[in-house]
């Protein structure tokens, strides 16, 4: 073999023995690295540019025994031509990459990745779902940086409880998965005031996410805060940690080229680390135009200040089309198999595949068909993709007021594999596991060379990805929405569904398919046919017995005694607030002569209000007298409303209130909430009067939040109401109970239907905002996989409350006297409210007997004397369950979907008696497919599948 050569490229002064053969190298494409060195000059090399660079080119004579090579130096030959055979050997060199894929110790890889956010679970949920992620074949577990949980004031920082980002970190290393670490530190994530403090807001001179000094110095302590944390945790994988991506960092030209090194036209940057990935901004496209120059002055600076700390990592960042280098550009979206980066020697990579969709107080429920997903990402696979990230993976919950929009819920579920609750939502769960084997089957072909796309009709194509070595995969995508497609592919005949693509990791055999088993002819377009469980969820009551309340009612006509600012006019609420509350009390006085009208019998007058949002209550004289609400649409509130005035003088006042801050916008740090008017009274003997201009007092707040009646000892602190009283149904009231800590381990949650609006604790925690808002009665309607998606185009829960069940972590609870506040603005009835459990309550399975299976697949491939395996039905409850009944099965031609199979023409008569005998009485249970098994064949020369749905018990009853 050839002696190795290693070219290398030195800034002033050369590198030490030590410096060239660090353990931890990164490495780069030389056309990467011409590229970041700027246009040569004619007659100059890259070495000779600006004066300040020389080359060298150093041959390794041989490693010695402390395994440091001596080096020679030969003069300098250029490396444009050189090949992108393996850069250096395994022990020299890490992690790198080229324009086809991430490599890992000389391996190109497909990294599959999912988002999980930290904040929203609880510490104690966070291995059990890093530990799901992995079981379903996740590489990579990715997460925002919340900047206002962890610096909520200046200077004074939070890193314990659900905020212990190291701790997170760590968790997902113990289970073996690598972090990519998107510090932002604007997140956006429908999370409140999109994760920047508020206090951020009230810098003097400020200006966010511009070319403005005091926010790029703001931003850049907190970024370096997090990155010096990192570092300091050995939380880089050239430390030990977890935190890498499989990427090579680019170097900083703000700084000049710095030290670098190259072998066989890969350069490798001087051993600064293992590679993590690490995200600078978020979403910055529609600023950066909006804001011309000066956005993209902040870009530029925003890249330079973040290679700038000096990690080693690359900084990525999404839906910036025009991200300088070093940073990379990546997709955010529904699909990003169109997707291009700005760069040839930037690796395709897809931040943010939607799962599903948030929701919003009195929205519908939004769902996206695994089906959908599975052909969304298989497309960005065959079109060159490399890194593809599930946002989100487990959605989880906004506990407190960290929900933002406004009107986001408190639920942040998805629709993700893994459900706000942490248990696996059946079937995209499963479905995914399937795909992500089958890409994984064909990594090696996908990683080696570009598709070769042939047309197999006006909506068809094969991409098929060829090895040098001999390996073979292909991808045949059906495009078409609406039929399934008959195609001939290296001579053999495939049914395509619609919409979907096929996976064939040896150009042959089909592993998988993203809409359903193949070959199934039968089954009607619009029904979802995977072949994977599908469960249901239900909620039943736990063993916890009635709750026994007490009532405080929050005081009112003593509001303008306890106002500490008075101003004329009217005052933004933020700016009076500083979100230390949702609440804030506008409060004037009117006086009504005697000689009115109205006061000898007319019409009450009317009172106008205007506000910017986002739910008012109107109090006069200390008796409500009307509410108006705003919607993530339109903000703004007009409420118009008789008033009951008496001679002499009223008092006015207006409880507005913020359900969340802005996390979206072009300057959102500039959006108003609260009551801006104008506010007038109408019809008067006088006619109008506009009170905007009056003096007005305000409030911060809410008393019982002054006094912490939500908390462990200030429950204790005043007289609480009990007996009938408590019946009582009347705005601006607390209640509180206590419980014991319900038995098992399955998720908790309350049910809050029969409650208006207002916020719930538990031993002194916030579980979040609840709002018994009803979703429109409309768009509910049969929902297809096939068709590009959107998220109005799968809903749910039309005519219903948006949220009634609240998420109670069971980290929260102690065995016994558990205590529970409500705050209820509206007046609801809190006796009816109850503590649930989160459960499956079916299971359903429906497998074709010739369902593609990657074990078949490996004895067709390699030839291994061992007997075709049958396709099997998978059935599971949850832990502490049971397989109760057998409610639907069907051996045949059966139709529908879980929740209503139907029998179809051809049906074995043993089909339930075998299910029964083979699953009752257990937790999970495995049937395979077979004539045998079945009694027979009851319908010859005709394809035949099973489906079951099975029902899963426990001591409990559900709640319908």
């Amino acid at each position: 073999m050839p002696t190795p050569v290693l070219s290398i490229i030195l800034i002033a002064t050369s590198l030490t023995v030590p410096e060239l053969c660090s353990a931890h190298c990164i490495v780069y494409p030389t056309q990467l690295m011409d590229s970041l060195a700027g246009k040569k000059k004619k007659g100059r090399g890259v070495g000779e540019q600006e004066g300040r660079v020389r080359s060298e080119r150093v041959q390794w004579e041989s490693p010695p025994e402390n395994g440091i090579p001596e080096l020679t130096t030969f003069p300098f030959l250029t490396a444009a031509a050189a090949s992108f055979s393996s850069p250096c050997p395994v022990a020299q060199c890490g992690v790198t990459y080229d324009r086809k894929a991430i490599i890992i110790n000389g391996q190109r890889k497909i990294l599959i990745s999912g988002s999980i956010h930290y904040p929203r679970s609880t510490p104690d949920m966070w291995e059990g779902l890093i530990q799901k992620a992995k079981d379903g074949g996740l590489d990579v577990i990715q997460t925002y940086v919340f900047w206002n949980g962890h610096e909520p004031s200046p200077g004074t920082y939070n890193f314990e409880g659900r905020y212990d980002l190291v701790r997170f970190i760590k968790t997902a290393q113990k289970v073996g998965l690598y972090v990519h670490l998107r510090i932002g530190p604007y997140v956006c994530a429908e999370w409140n005031f999109g994760g920047f403090p508020v206090w951020l807001k009230y810098v003097p001179g400020i200006s966010f996410r511009t070319d403005n000094e005091p926010f790029k110095m703001a931003m850049q302590g907190f970024t370096q805060k997090i990155v010096e944390m990192m570092k300091s945790e050995s939380l880089f994988a050239s430390q030990g940690g977890p935190i890498i991506l499989s990427q090579a960092c680019f170097l900083p030209l703000t700084e000049g080229i710095r030290r670098r090194k190259s072998w066989n036209g890969l350069f490798v940057s001087t051993c600064l680390s293992i590679v993590p990935w690490m995200q600078i901004e978020n979403e910055y496209g529609p600023e950066s135009k909006a804001l011309g120059s000066a956005g993209r002055s902040y870009v530029n600076w925003a890249a330079d200040m973040a290679v700038g700390l000096g990690t080693g990592v690359p900084w990525v960042m999404c839906k910036e089309e025009d991200a300088p280098d070093p940073v990379i550009n990546t997709c955010n979206g529904f699909y990003c198999d169109s997707f291009t980066p700005n760069k040839p020697y930037k690796p395709m990579m897809w931040t943010e595949a939607w799962s599903g969709w948030f929701t919003e107080f009195g929205g519908t429920i939004r769902h996206r068909p695994a089906e959908d997903l599975a052909f969304a990402v298989a497309r960005f696979i065959q079109n060159g993709g490399s890194f593809i990230n599930y946002y989100m993976y487990h959605g989880g919950t906004n506990f407190g007021r960290t929900a933002g929009g406004p009107f986001i819920t408190t639920s942040y579920d998805y629709d993700a594999p893994i459900d706000e609750y942490g248990l696996i939502r059946e079937p995209k769960y499963g479905h995914l596991k399937e795909l992500h084997k089958a890409i994984k089957l064909c990594e090696q072909a996908l990683v080696s060379a570009d598709p070769t796309v042939t047309s197999l009709g006006s909506l068809q194509q094969a991409h098929v990805f060829s090895s040098e070595s001999g390996g073979c995969a292909a991808f045949l995508a059906n495009h078409e929405p609406n039929s399934y497609a008959k195609i001939m592919f290296n001579n053999m005949h495939y049914n395509l569904p619609p919409w979907s693509i096929s996976i064939l990791p040896d150009c042959r055999n089909v592993v998988f398919n993203t809409a359903k088993a193949t070959n199934i002819y039968f089954i009607p377009v619009k029904l979802s046919k995977i072949g994977v469980q599908t469960s249901q969820m239900q909620m039943y009551a736990t063993n916890t017995q009635s709750l026994m309340w007490e009532r405080y009612d929050e005081e009112v006509a003593s509001l303008e005694e306890n106002s500490l600012i008075t101003a004329t006019g009217l005052l933004e609420q933020i700016n009076v607030t500083r979100d230390t509350s949702d609440y804030l009390w506008y409060i004037t006085s009117v006086d009504i002569s005697s000689a009115e009208e109205f006061l000898k019998g007319g019409k009450l007058p009317v009172l106008t209000v205007q506000s910017a949002g986002h739910a008012l209550h109107i109090f006069v004289n200390g008796q409500l007298s009307g509410s108006a609400y705003g919607s993530r649409e339109n903000k703004r509130i007009k409420f118009s409303g008789n008033v009951n005035l008496r001679a002499g003088t009223n008092r006015i006042a207006l409880l507005s209130v913020a359900v969340g801050l802005p996390n979206s916008g072009v300057h959102y740090e500039l959006w108003s909430t609260g009551v801006l008017g104008p506010v007038v009274l109408h019809e008067l003997d006088e006619g109008s009067r506009d009170l905007t201009w009056q003096t007005w007092s305000y409030q911060v707040g809410l008393k019982g939040e002054d006094m912490n009646l939500n908390s462990l000892e200030g429950a204790s602190s005043v007289e609480w109401m009990q007996g009938s009283l408590v019946q009582n149904q009347q705005p601006l009231t607390w209640y509180r109970a206590y419980f014991d800590a319900p038995d098992g381990d399955d998720p908790l949650a309350l049910d809050m239907a029969s409650m208006g609006k207002g916020h719930v604790w538990i031993n002194g925690q916030s579980i979040g905002r609840y709002w018994t808002a009803y979703a429109p009665k409309e768009n509910c309607k049969s929902c297809s996989y096939t068709g590009t998606y959107r998220s109005p185009k799968c809903q749910s829960g039309c005519g219903q409350p948006t949220q009634r069940w609240y998420h109670v972590p069971r980290s929260w609870l102690q065995p016994t006297r558990n205590l529970l506040v409500v705050f209820e603005e509206l007046g609801g009835d809190a006796t009816k409210i109850a503590l649930m459990k989160r459960s499956v309550s079916s299971v359903c399975a429906d497998v074709s007997e010739w369902h593609p299976t990657i074990k078949n697949w490996h004895i067709e491939s390699y030839g291994e004397p061992e007997e075709y395996r049958k396709p099997k039905v998978h059935l599971r409850c949850a832990p502490g369950q049971s397989i109760s009944a057998i409610k639907f099965a069907s051996y045949g031609t059966p139709l529908g979907t879980c929740g209503n199979f139907q029998q179809g023409a051809c049906h074995s008569p043993n089909s339930h008696t075998i299910l029964e005998k083979k699953c009752i009485g257990k937790e999970k249970c495995v049937v395979a497919i077979s004539q045998s098994n079945f009694g027979g064949d009851p319908c010859p020369n005709v394809m035949k599948k099973v489906a079951v749905e099975a029902v899963c018990s426990s001591a409990v009853q559900p709640i319908t």
